[in-house]
C-alpha cells in the first residue's frame, strides 16, 4: 500500500512539473523549436551540462534545457558558478539555485577556492568559470556544454576583437559548436537569437532574474561597446548587417581551417606530458593565417585553456621564433624552446600558482 502511495505521488509531482513546463505563448514556442533543433541536432539524447549564471540569458536557457530533458529523457547537470570575486558572489548563486529550485530544476554550486585575480576581471572569470566546469564534466563524463551565448555577445565580440585588431580567426567569432578540449563540446543554441527575446521568456516563466552590477560599469570594454552600437544603429550599421559579415568572415576562417588541420598533420607532433614538437619548416612552406592559426590551437591544447593568448602575442611570439637567435620564450601557460629544426611547447609548471588559468 505505501508503495502505491509512493507511485501516485510521484505521478502527480510529474504531472504537476509537466503542466509547469508547458508552452502556450506562440513565440516562446516558436523559439523554443529552433532551440530544440539545434540541440537534437548536436546532442540527441545524451547527457550534458549548461552554465547558469542568473542573468535572462541563462536562466531561458535552464528553462529550454529542462524542456528538452523532459522531452528525450536526456540527464542534465545544471551548474552554477561562485567565482568569489565579489563579497555577495556566494548568496548570489545560492539565490540563483532557488529561483531554479522553485520551477523543478535542481542545480550545483561550483566555487572557486584558488587565489583571486585582480587584473583582467572579466577574461580571469571567464578562465575561472570553464576551469570549474570543465573538471566537473571531466569528472562526470559530461561531453557536451550549453552555454546562453546570443546574438548580441556575437556582435559584442565582433568589437572588441576589431579595436584589438584581431584577424580573421578573431573576428570570426563564435561558431554554434566548437570542442573546448578533446573530450568535452561547447554548443550554443542562441547564437541566433536576440538578448530581448531571451529576457520576454525568462520574465514569463521565472518573473524574475538577478542583474549583473558589471554590465552597468563603464570601466569594461563591453559595457561601453553596448552604448556605440546605439550611435552605430542611427547610422545604419544595425544587427543584421553585422551577423551578415561575423558570417561571411566566420565561413572564411572555416575555409582555413580545413588547411589549418593539413598543416598541424604535416608538421606538427603531439608527445606525452602536454608536450609537442613543431618542425620549423611551417615557417617557410604555410601561409602566414595557417602558421598564426596552428600556433593558437597548439598554444591551447598545451596549455588546456580554451581562450589562447590574445593575437599580437602570437604574432610577436612567431616573429620571435623564425630569427636565428631565438631560444626560449612563455606564452599563454606554455614554455617555447627551439631546438635545432624544431620547435618545442610544453606546458608550464608555474600555472599552480595561476588560478585562472587551470584546466579550462
Amino acid at each position: 500500500k505505501k508503495q502505491n502511495i509512493t507511485r501516485k505521488n510521484l505521478a502527480v509531482t510529474r504531472k504537476v512539473e509537466k503542466r509547469k513546463l508547458s508552452i502556450k505563448d506562440p513565440k516562446i514556442k516558436k523559439i523554443y523549436t529552433k532551440f530544440k533543433a539545434v540541440i537534437f541536432k548536436k546532442i540527441k539524447k545524451k547527457s550534458f551540462a549548461l552554465a547558469v549564471s542568473g542573468g535572462s540569458d541563462s536562466l531561458c536557457l535552464a528553462y529550454f534545457c529542462k524542456m528538452y530533458a523532459s522531452e528525450f529523457k536526456n540527464k542534465i547537470h545544471v551548474l552554477i558558478v561562485d567565482h568569489k570575486l565579489r563579497k555577495e558572489s556566494h548568496k548570489e548563486a545560492l539565490k540563483v539555485k532557488e529561483i531554479l529550485k522553485l520551477k523543478g530544476i535542481q542545480s550545483k554550486v561550483l566555487s572557486w577556492k584558488g587565489e583571486i585575480p585582480r587584473s583582467n576581471i572579466q577574461r580571469n572569470a571567464r578562465n575561472i568559470r570553464y576551469s570549474l566546469i570543465s573538471n566537473y564534466c571531466s569528472k562526470k563524463n559530461i561531453r557536451f556544454l550549453i552555454t546562453a551565448h546570443h546574438t548580441d555577445d556575437q556582435i559584442e565580440n565582433f568589437f572588441i576583437r576589431l579595436l584589438r585588431g584581431s584577424g580573421l580567426t578573431g573576428l570570426s567569432s563564435m561558431a554554434e559548436s566548437v570542442n573546448y578540449n578533446t573530450n568535452l563540446k561547447i554548443v550554443r543554441p542562441f547564437l541566433s537569437f536576440k538578448k530581448i527575446d531571451l529576457k520576454y521568456i525568462t520574465l514569463n516563466f521565472f518573473k524574475t532574474y538577478i542583474k549583473d552590477p558589471s554590465n552597468e560599469d563603464e570601466k569594461f570594454l563591453r559595457v561601453r561597446i553596448r552604448k556605440y552600437r546605439r550611435n552605430m544603429e542611427k547610422e545604419g550599421l544595425g544587427t543584421v548587417k553585422i551577423i551578415k559579415t561575423v558570417n561571411n568572415l566566420l565561413s572564411a576562417s572555416k575555409a582555413l581551417d580545413f588547411y589549418k588541420k593539413k598543416a598541424l598533420f604535416k608538421y606538427v607532433s603531439f608527445l606525452p606530458k602536454n608536450r609537442c614538437s613543431i618542425n620549423t619548416q611551417i615557417f617557410s612552406n604555410e601561409a602566414g593565417e595557417i602558421i598564426f592559426k596552428s600556433i593558437s590551437d597548439i598554444l591551447s591544447l598545451v596549455s588546456g585553456t580554451y581562450y589562447p593568448p590574445r593575437s599580437k602575442k602570437i604574432v610577436s611570439l612567431i616573429e620571435r621564433v623564425k630569427k636565428t637567435k631565438f631560444n626560449k620564450s612563455t606564452l599563454g601557460g606554455c614554455v617555447i624552446e627551439k631546438k635545432d629544426n624544431f620547435i618545442l611547447i610544453s606546458k608550464e609548471q608555474k600555472l599552480r600558482k595561476i588560478p585562472f588559468q587551470q584546466g579550462k
